[in-house]
């Protein structure tokens, strides 16, 4: 027997993303007793400042920014009942094009190898048996999320220690109902933009694609309320318009593809420590 507890490590790259996409997730598993690790890699400075104002505008402080989303990521991470959070604390890189992206101290511009061992150590340090983070294209071609990924999977093969791995995604069924809500959620006679409509139906997974489907509906409302407690970014996060039971209804499922296994458990699972366990 491992003298260690079963412990799930993820990998996110700023304050909020820990609860979209993994938020139910983390809320189970810390309710069957795994330890549950959070790595947030940047600050998230280049998120809203008080009163919305858009990082770039003036008035809009980085520091100040980054000090009140750490207080925000603590109350999210109460919420889910995560065991151990870690900061990485690189400078948020921005969206993909932003001056931001080479800013000194910028997550985009560290060498992979720098992130990669600061996140081994810690991979060292807490054994995660199961390890989560984005996928190549960090889901939706976010440099910060990519960057999320590259230090990962460097770091993954440093450390030598973890079973399974998992990119997070979505099957392109539920982009598609994703799709549906924003139109029934968005502002009234929005008509949506083509572009973004076509390169929302390409982000994702064809259905068959998925191997890893947990059911985390029960865990919806602490999802949401870990989200909701990134007040300060309200204006970005869509689903908190849709109300708690709209939410939970969409986003009580999260699907994950597996990269990295030495259980041989079996392909669709329901578990992401299946043959763990």
């Amino acid at each position: 027997m491992n003298d260690w507890p079963l412990t799930l490590m993820a990998v996110h790259a700023h304050p909020d993303d820990e609860a979209t996409g993994t938020g139910g997730v983390l809320a189970r598993y810390a309710a069957e007793g795994i330890r549950t690790v959070l790595v947030t890699c940047t600050d998230g400075g280049c998120g809203d400042g008080p009163g919305g104002v858009k990082p770039g505008d003036p008035g809009h402080d980085p520091a100040a920014v980054a000090s009140m989303r750490r207080q925000e990521l603590r109350a999210s991470c109460d919420i889910l009942k995560i065991s151990h959070l870690e900061m990485l604390d690189y400078a948020d890189s921005g969206m993909m094009g932003w001056p931001t992206n080479d800013a000194p101290g910028s997550f985009w511009r560290t060498p992979v190898e720098e992130g990669a061992a600061r996140l081994a150590e810690l991979m060292r340090r807490y054994r995660p048996d199961v390890v989560v983070t984005y996928d190549e294209n960090g889901f939706y071609g976010h440099p910060d999320h990519i960057q999320a990924n590259r230090i990962t999977t460097a770091a993954v093969a440093q450390a030598g220690l973890t079973p399974k791995v998992y990119w997070t995604t979505m099957p392109r069924s539920m982009m598609q109902r994703f799709g549906e809500t924003m139109r029934e959620f968005g502002p009234e006679g929005h008509e949506p933009d083509p572009a973004e409509a076509a390169a929302l139906a390409e982000i994702g997974l064809p259905d068959e694609e998925i191997t890893t489907w947990v059911d985390t509906a029960a865990f919806g409302g602490q999802k949401f309320d870990a989200l909701a407690a990134h007040a300060s970014q309200g204006e970005n996060i869509f689903f908190l318009g849709m109300g708690r039971e709209k939410f939970t209804e969409l986003m009580g499922l999260e699907t994950f593809l597996r990269v990295q296994d030495t259980t041989g458990a079996p392909v669709p699972e329901n578990d992401l420590f299946a043959g763990l366990r």
